[in-house]
């Protein structure tokens, strides 16, 4: 019994020494793995750095837009308004061209043959009229002192009629192979810009038939579009505001316009014509407006789209696009709080202004937005901001 007794004593004391034994190692074990590179406590991480503004409130006035195309003022086909062969081209394809330059030649030499003829024609008959006129007043002479019959006397004022009609006639030959002769030169009508000469020297031209060439005018040139019944009636109602028509091309809106590349700035111009009926199968109303085009940018057939101001002068919020997000079927901004805490706003957007996004509804001007870094948040997170201020017009805009 004493002997089972000492060995289940020693048995216990082992095993509490090498519990102990375990105890230290597995501390030590720990110890030396946390102080092990990579392998600490993982860290909080530090907020994402987001930049942020208040959005930009001032008067604005939104705009209506419309697509519509370039269209020349006046457009041009150049014929010939004689027959004959082309003898010169004077112009280079594609050049600006003044009223009355000198554009092809027709072969000469026929034309002045037929001029010369007529002239000396007009010669031979305006001495046969003086003969005629010579002869009647010495026959009125004669008569008066009662030494000629009268008969005589008629028969001298049927030859002078005669004549004086005869010369009439040479003289309106004369004129007829002048102007021929003349048109042999043809000459631009208008000032603008020529398309390419579509005949080559040494080709037969028929008269109003053979087209040579096309001139269009583009300074100013014209842009039209279409418009509802709506925006109708409220462009209408500013011109007369303004003590004009539109109709009649006075008092029209300052309207802007884009071209497809979107890159350039805006052209100015004005409302200056609508047509006189609304389109029944559409329910719209042709309107035009007028540019200033003296570099020649815009060219006939351009598209574009063009801004006309649609409202009156009113209190609005403006943010760039790049603060703008989506959220299914809506649009939303991202707002942060004094403590850095990110909420969502659904927010209605209305067109672009002066390089800004319209906010319609949803804010009220004085929330604190994330402007650049929307994709590193989302509702709920704490951000670290960096305020910034927004210009009155972004970037690039001068309008």
């Amino acid at each position: 019994m004493v002997s089972i007794a000492n060995r289940s004593s020693a048995h216990l004391k082992f095993g509490r020494r090498t519990l102990l034994r375990y105890s230290f190692v597995a501390g030590l074990l720990a110890a030396g793995l946390t102080s092990l590179p990579g392998l600490a406590v993982a860290q909080q991480p530090e907020p994402p750095l987001v930049t942020v503004a208040k959005p930009v409130v001032r008067d604005i006035v939104e705009d209506d837009e419309f697509v519509g195309r370039f269209e020349a003022v006046d457009d041009v086909s150049v014929r010939s308004r004689v027959a004959g062969y082309l003898d010169e081209v004077h112009f280079r394809d594609g050049a600006m061209v003044n009223k009355g330059d000198l554009l092809f030649t027709i072969d000469r030499r026929p034309y002045q043959a037929a001029y010369d003829a007529a002239k000396s024609q007009v010669d031979v008959v305006t001495s046969l009229l003086e003969f005629a006129k010579t002869q009647l007043d010495r026959a009125e002479q004669l008569a008066q002192s009662g030494n000629l019959a009268v008969s005589t006397l008629d028969d001298r004022r049927r030859e002078f009629l005669s004549a004086q009609a005869q010369h009439q006639g040479v003289e309106a030959a004369l004129r007829t192979s002048s102007l021929d002769l003349e048109f042999t030169e043809i000459r631009s009508p208008l000032t603008g810009r020529i398309g390419r000469r579509l005949v080559s020297p040494g080709n037969l031209i028929q008269p109003d038939s053979t087209l040579l060439t096309t001139i269009v005018a583009i300074d100013p040139i014209d842009f039209y579009f279409d418009i509802d019944e709506r925006s109708y009636f409220a462009y209408a109602r500013d011109a007369r505001q303004r003590g004009g028509s539109l109709q009649e091309g006075s008092g029209g809106l300052d309207v802007s316009v884009r071209l497809a590349d979107n890159t350039a700035k805006p052209f100015k111009g004005k409302l200056d014509f609508s047509e006189n009926r609304l389109d029944e199968g559409t329910g719209t109303m042709r309107v035009r407006a007028r540019f200033d085009n003296k570099d020649g940018v815009l060219q006939p057939g351009m598209f574009g789209r063009i801004n006309v101001p649609g409202s009156l002068p009113h209190p609005g919020i403006l943010l760039p696009d790049e603060a703008i997000g989506a959220d299914q079927n809506r649009r939303i901004v991202f707002v942060v709080d004094d403590a850095g805490l990110v909420s969502a706003k659904p927010v209605r957007t209305g067109p672009r202004i002066d390089g800004y996004r319209v906010i319609r509804e949803g804010m009220t001007g004085d929330e604190t937005v994330v402007v650049n870094g929307i994709v590193r948040v989302r509702p709920g997170v704490t951000v670290k901001p960096q305020m910034i201020t927004l210009p009155p017009k972004a970037e690039g805009q001068t309008q």
